[in-house]
């Protein structure tokens, strides 16, 4: 939207060509959802507040967590609000890759938006059944995918990236149609399952999310593209301004999120940044990168599904309780220590990620 303005004045004032730049405008997206997200954040908190929009917590869980019970929830709205309007500010309208990722991400929002709804305003425990969430996740999920695949410009597009080799690609064909879904869907729910403590999902979020604009600005830019050994995919850099406006909106709720929180993101933000994270992945070609450094998220996961089949199969809990942030709660390790050694980890495992771009 902005970018059409500053073409016009260009033609009057030269200092508005540095909008034209695809980093500046990534700066200044990030800045602008940063300032939205402190200035409606407040506002936000006390409307939660008022409306009585707080956490339900576990009885089976740790005990630390009954104080928190009464949180405002659904933060993640804030999250998304940033990320939409940095995002129409100062992308190019006219890129598909925007329409899809930025839509991909409200579309999951949506779903975890009606979820909390349910749970934290009409006061039904459950929210939406698993079978419904799920279904409208897969049905999503699916939709990214078809339209991805049926847009693509170039093979590339719908080939495997396989890290540290410059000249493995796997062409997928229809394949790529069922691992974007996978990666996509499982990216949501597995930032879901790891939002259980205090600014533990968005940290990670935030740090996955810088790592992936560095990939999306490379691999829309021919010449790093191929100093680097990665695919170039036309016009998918334009999407490092969706990142940057991801990473301002994340540091914004991570303000009033950081322990002891204000407000928690619910549903409504973990399926929306976990979605998105999938997408951006997908659109470079990089699901197997992401799913080493969004490591963290990948365990969160497995020990949830560890302890369902290990109960299922023997009646023995494996872990105190999963998903694993609780088990080490339970074992004694106080919250901050949990959140903090967890954000290590996933530093760890990005820069690790990021390695992957020159050692191939």
């Amino acid at each position: 939207m902005l970018l059409v303005l500053a073409e016009w004045l260009a033609q009057y004032y030269g200092v508005f060509n540095v909008v034209q730049y695809l980093t500046f405008r990534a700066i200044v997206g990030a800045l602008t959802s940063l300032i939205i997200s402190l200035a409606v954040g407040p506002l936000l908190i006390r409307w939660l507040v008022q409306y009585q929009v707080g956490q339900q917590i576990r009885q089976d869980g740790p005990q630390t967590h009954f104080s928190k019970a009464g949180t405002p929830t659904m933060g993640g709205t804030l999250i998304l609000l940033s990320i939409a309007v940095s995002t129409l500010l100062w992308s190019d309208l006219s890129n598909r890759f925007v329409w899809i990722v930025l839509l991909a991400t409200l579309a999951f929002g949506a779903v975890g938006g009606v979820d909390d709804y349910l749970k934290l305003v009409h006061g039904n425990s459950k929210g939406l059944s698993a079978r419904i969430k799920y279904g409208w996740q897969s049905a999503l999920g699916l939709l990214v995918a078809l339209v991805l695949y049926a847009t693509a410009q170039a093979p590339v597009e719908t080939s495997l990236i396989v890290p540290f080799f410059k000249s493995v690609r796997i062409s997928l064909d229809w394949l790529f149609i069922p691992l974007t879904y996978f990666v996509i869907v499982g990216s949501s729910n597995a930032v879901n399952l790891t939002d259980g403590l205090d600014g533990l999902a968005i940290v990670p979020t935030v740090l996955v999310g810088a790592a992936l604009a560095v990939f999306v600005y490379a691999t829309g830019h021919i010449t790093f593209a191929q100093y680097l050994g990665i695919p170039y995919i036309q016009g998918v850099g334009e999407a490092v301004v969706f990142c940057g406006a991801l990473v301002g909106a994340g540091l914004g709720f991570l303000w009033f999120n950081t322990y002891p929180a204000m407000v928690f993101m619910g549903d409504v933000g973990a399926l929306a940044l976990g979605a998105a994270l999938g997408v951006l992945a997908v659109v470079v070609r990089q699901e197997l990168v992401l799913f080493v450094m969004g490591g963290v998220f990948v365990i969160e996961t497995l020990s949830v599904m560890v302890q369902v089949a290990a109960f299922k199969l023997t009646g023995q809990r494996v872990l105190r309780m999963a998903p694993l942030h609780h088990h080490f709660e339970l074992k004694g390790c106080p919250e901050p220590r949990v959140i903090v050694r967890f954000w290590i980890v996933t530093i760890i495992l990005v820069l690790i990620g990021l390695a992957t771009l020159k050692l191939r």
